[in-house]
Parts: C-alpha cells; sequence; structure tokens
C-alpha cells in the first residue's frame, strides 16, 4: 500500500461534467489502495452561505457521484460542532475520495484546523484515499491562506499539507477580480516559496513516486519557483519538495 494517497488541486468546476474523468481516476486511485467506492462531499467552504446553496451543493454532488457509479457521501460540516462530531463523519476513513469543494477558504481553515474531521480526512490520504480541494478547498491545503481582497491582512494558517506552495484559483479569471496591490503582495513570497495559479476546469495532480501532472483543458501558470511558466495537460511539473 502507498504511504499515502492520489492529492489534487482544481481551480474549479467540482462535480461537473468536465471534471468527471479526474474525479473516476481519484477514485480509483483510492480504491487501488483499499479504499471503498465512497465519494465524501465537504462542503465547509460554503458554510456561511444559504441553506439553498448547500442544497444545491449537495444535489450537484449527488449527480457527480450517480455517473460515475459510486456512492455519495455528504457531509454537511457547517460549523466546528459538526467537525467534532463523530457520528457525521464515520464514512470518512474507508472513502476512496474526499472532496473539498469551494467556497471561503479562510472558513473552510477555521472550521477544520485541529478538529476530529481534519484529523480523520488527513489519516485516510495518509492511509492511500485520494483527497481533492477545489478553488477554497486548494487553497488550504498550503501552509498559508493570504487575503485576496485584503492584502495587507496576515494569512489565514492552512492545513500544511503542501509548505511552499501557494495556489491562486481560477487563474484564468482571477486577475479580474484582484487589485493590482493583492497580486505584487502574492507575488513577492519569501525563500523557496512557490506560486501557482490554477485556470477553471483544470487540476494538478500528485501521486505517490511521481511529479505533479497537469489535468484539463486549462493551464498551471507556475508564477514563482525553479520552472516558471505555463504548463498544459499531460505535463508533469515540480512544485517544492514537501511530497515526492
Amino acid at each position: 500500500m502507498n504511504e499515502y494517497g492520489s492529492l489534487a488541486l482544481v481551480g474549479s468546476g467540482e462535480y461537473l461534467p468536465q471534471m468527471m474523468k479526474l474525479e473516476k481516476e481519484l477514485i480509483n486511485d483510492g480504491l487501488a489502495n483499499n479504499k471503498k467506492p465512497i465519494y465524501v462531499q465537504i462542503p465547509t467552504a460554503a458554510g456561511q452561505e444559504s441553506d439553498h446553496r448547500i442544497n444545491y451543493w449537495q444535489q450537484l454532488g449527488e449527480s457527480a457521484a450517480k455517473n460515475l457509479g459510486f456512492t455519495q457521501s455528504f457531509l454537511p460540516i457547517l460549523t466546528r460542532a459538526d467537525a467534532d462530531n463523530p457520528e457525521l463523519l464515520k464514512s470518512i476513513s474507508d472513502a476512496a475520495l474526499i472532496y473539498l469543494s469551494g467556497g471561503d477558504p479562510h472558513y473552510l481553515a477555521n472550521t477544520l484546523r485541529d478538529t476530529l474531521a481534519w484529523d480523520l480526512i488527513l489519516k485516510n490520504w495518509q492511509s492511500g484515499g485520494s483527497l481533492s480541494g477545489c478553488s477554497a478547498g486548494a487553497m488550504v491545503l498550503s501552509d498559508q491562506i493570504p487575503h485576496f481582497r485584503l492584502s495587507r491582512s496576515e494569512p489565514t494558517k492552512g492545513f500544511g499539507l503542501l509548505k511552499e506552495v501557494r495556489v491562486i484559483p481560477h487563474f484564468d479569471k482571477f486577475f479580474r477580480w484582484i487589485p493590482d496591490s493583492a497580486a505584487k503582495v502574492l507575488l513577492d513570497l519569501p525563500g523557496d516559496e512557490v506560486l501557482i495559479g490554477i485556470d477553471e476546469d483544470t487540476a494538478v495532480v500528485k501521486r505517490v513516486g511521481k511529479d505533479w501532472q497537469v489535468w484539463g483543458k486549462g493551464k498551471l501558470h507556475i508564477l514563482k519557483g525553479k520552472a516558471p511558466g505555463a504548463y498544459q495537460g499531460g505535463e508533469f511539473v515540480k512544485l517544492g519538495s514537501s511530497l515526492k
């Protein structure tokens, strides 16, 4: 069995048809590591949104799981109390894929950090389950999460799986939304830290023993790192040294 499972950072598109092939690959990776055909969907990043939006994510995820032929486990972990409720979290340990969907990355990090939920998610990944984060879900896997719209605010502590990597999702739309001042702060990272942008409907995937591979119709942009540039689907890249 691998020491840890596959890891995917997704720019956008969770549960949509254009990402179905990627989600199937990630589930199959988990199954190969003796996990069960369960697709756990965690909408915590949308926890401050309306019930209507939470229901939207649940229905979208249900459709994705059904089309893939796997069991959906939608876990409405919307507060820290939810994140420490063992009855709500039973499906995490055996799931082939755990997916952190989009919304507010700061709320996601502050809700799951140092909870039973994150402990179980981490142990699942370390024992061979696949872990994927889309947009906010990708950002929280870094060591720190910048405030794009409040560039002078201190970063939020992330989950630290990728200690050297900072993620900008929706990159092909990013500079339409974010002021130049915030972009300059992001580009001025210290030391060996790597800054990447992931286009919409695009992902970068790490499998044990292999470099990161770009997936999807857009590009991965390495804005700061040893090999800056834009990379297309199928290409392999190195992103720091925290994962081998």
